[in-house]
Formats: structure tokens, C-alpha cells, sequence
């Protein structure tokens, strides 16, 4: 873990401006740095190299981490309300219980990344790569998931209410998992069966 004091990362910031604005400056390295409870609020770090930085509790409200490297970057609590993530590469980063509420994660690498308890409300996922994420129990309300990859992520226990899911890639496809599980027969399906009375069925239900 790296420690860099307030003029030192005040200097490093202002070195990337130039470098974004080709006039100079270097590209920020913050790899591996000890960042946590740091306020970067509204901070311009596109496409700086985040990756093994500590920034648990850190303030990135309103930053613009567009194409960044946060790879194994830890995460945990950190205020990325409204934040800009787009391309930006979340793999294996700890984001367990990070406000994400409005950022906007479009084409964002978020495989094998930890959601435990996030809050992505209202976040702009589209395109979003969360392949093997873990997002228990996190809250996914009004979010934008449209192609987004949710291969081999488990969806128990999370907030999916007002969510756009069109075209989302990985989810089990109901009709294949009946075909596949379920007993057939000459007149179709058989989807429930009764044990005596131990599982009595829907009363609403029409038993052919």
C-alpha cells in the first residue's frame, strides 16, 4: 500500500488534467494506493490506473472514472453516487455496500466484482459485463441491465423491481429449464404434482 500525502495527490490530479488535455502531465498512477476515507468528489480521473487502490470509504461523488482501471480495487462503502464508470474496468473490485445510485456503468467490466449489498438504484448498466458478480442482496431498483452480461451471477435476495432486464445475457431461460426438468408426457407437461394432502394446489388453479 502506497501513501501519498494531500499535496502529493493534489499533484498527481493536476498532472492528469494535462496529460488528458495533451499539454503535458502524466497519466495518474494510484495503483495499489491508500486512498480510504480520501474525498475525490468530482475528481476527473479518466482512465488514470486505480488498480489495487484502497478506497474504502472514499468520496467519489460525481467523479468521472470513465475508462479507468479500478481493477482489485477495494471499494467497500465508498460514495459513487452519480458517478462516471463508463468502459471503466471493475474486475474483482470489492464494491460491498458502495452507494452507486445514478452512475453510469455502461460497457463497464464488473466480472467477478463484489456487490454485496450495493446499492446500483437507478444505475445505467447497459452493455455492463457483470459475469460472475456477486450481488446479494443488493438493490438493482429502476436500473438500466439492458444487455448486460449476468452469466453465473446469483440474483437471490436482490432488489430487481422497475428493472429493464431487455435483452440481458446469462439468465436461465424458462423454457429450456422445464423442457430439461420436467416430466413429459403424450399430453404435455407435467408442472405440479399432488402428494395427498400434504401440497394441496392453488385453489385458483384449473387441474386439467
Amino acid at each position: 500500500m502506497i501513501t501519498y500525502t494531500k499535496e502529493e495527490l493534489k499533484e498527481i490530479i493536476n498532472d492528469h488534467q494535462k496529460w488528458l488535455a495533451g499539454t503535458g502531465g502524466v497519466r495518474a498512477d494510484l495503483s495499489d494506493a491508500d486512498l480510504n476515507d480520501a474525498d475525490l468528489s468530482e475528481a476527473d480521473l479518466r482512465e488514470a490506473n486505480l488498480s489495487g487502490a484502497y478506497l474504502c470509504d472514499a468520496n467519489l461523488y460525481y467523479a468521472n472514472l470513465s475508462g479507468a482501471n479500478l481493477s482489485y480495487a477495494h471499494l467497500d462503502c465508498a460514495n459513487l453516487y452519480n458517478a462516471k464508470l463508463y468502459k471503466a474496468d471493475l474486475s474483482h473490485a470489492d464494491l460491498n455496500k458502495a452507494d452507486l445510485r445514478s452512475a453510469n456503468l455502461c460497457e463497464a467490466d464488473l466480472s467477478s466484482a463484489g456487490l454485496f449489498r450495493a446499492n446500483l438504484s437507478c444505475a445505467n448498466l447497459f452493455k455492463a459485463d457483470l459475469d460472475n458478480a456477486c450481488l446479494y442482496c443488493a438493490k438493482l431498483i429502476e436500473a438500466n441491465l439492458f444487455n448486460a452480461n449476468l452469466s453465473g451471477v446469483d440474483l437471490r435476495h436482490v432488489d430487481l423491481r422497475d428493472v429493464d432486464l431487455s435483452g440481458v445475457k446469462g439468465l436461465l431461460n424458462p423454457i429450456e429449464y422445464i423442457m430439461e426438468n420436467f416430466e413429459k408426457t403424450e399430453d404435455g407437461i407435467i408442472v405440479y404434482k399432488s402428494f395427498v394432502e400434504n401440497f394441496p394446489p392453488n385453489p385458483n388453479w384449473i387441474i386439467a
